[in-house]
């Protein structure tokens, strides 16, 4: 489970006027809050630069909140940063890969770096690359791969120690249909296995195939956070982008 409890990210940002130097602070995130379920798809929905992914990156521990906490997997991200990274997987669409590894290599480091012990690693590194379809590139050096293929790997190190609580920002971004739909394929599954899965979009179709619930982000601040059914049954535009982009403007 997580549950968000009034997140906010501030930032200061410096003008010059004439010869002085002015500070504003900015809230990225605004005291966001809302909840997660085991076995059900939460999805973030927002347009760019909403603050989804400093949303999600704080949830995740990767940059400390200036107020609020989350609880991620019964942990309070704010008593104890190390030990959430354990329980979350995390996937966006600009992860970064050592080149010269292979995904062989790379998976064994993750392997290593979680304290998954064998045989388990080696089963679930096997299931992982036939699932994705790795075997076939996973001797060539990351260097060398497609954007398509790097994301496959990314896929497996998120899922290698089998996390309860998988966080999803934008995977699927500028990927080709087939590696986008492998993708959205193990987040059906992670609904299956009643895993907590978490994913950040503004793409309309995909919130339609995957979503249960669903908050709406708009300029650092929740608009919308309700089941996805009740929010199509509140519609009044004739299409699902088109009544996302009203609640926006509206907002």
């Amino acid at each position: 489970m997580i549950q968000a409890q009034n997140l906010t990210k501030s930032f200061k940002t410096t003008t010059k006027k004439g010869f002085k130097k002015e500070t504003t602070i900015v809230n990225a995130v605004d005291h966001v809050s809302f909840e997660c379920k085991p076995g059900r798809i939460f999805s973030l929905l927002g347009p760019n630069g909403a603050g989804k992914t400093t949303t999600l990156r704080m949830i995740a521990g990767i940059i400390n909140p200036s107020s609020g906490t989350a609880i991620v997997d019964h942990i309070d991200i704010s008593e104890n940063n190390d030990e959430v990274k354990k329980h979350i997987g995390f996937l966006t669409g600009s992860t970064g890969l050592y080149e010269r590894l292979n995904p062989d290599e790379t998976l064994d480091f993750f392997g290593k770096l979680y304290h998954i012990p064998e045989p388990k690693y080696s089963e679930r590194k096997e299931y992982l690359f036939e699932k994705l379809g790795i075997n076939e590139f996973r001797k060539k050096r990351l260097g060398q791969m497609s954007t398509g293929m790097k994301q496959k790997v990314s896929i497996a190190r998120t899922l290698i120690h089998d996390p309860e609580v998988l966080i999803f920002d934008e995977p699927t971004s500028g990927l080709d249909v087939i590696t986008a739909d492998s993708i959205i394929d193990l987040i059906r599954e992670s609904k299956e296995n009643n895993k907590t899965v978490i994913f950040s979009s503004h793409i309309m179709s995909e919130v339609d195939l995957l979503c249960d619930d669903l908050a709406i982000i708009s300029k650092g601040s929740i608009i919308y956070n309700d089941s996805f059914d009740n929010f199509k049954k509140e519609m009044k535009a004739d299409n699902l982008t088109q009544e996302f982009i009203n609640r926006v403007k509206e907002a």
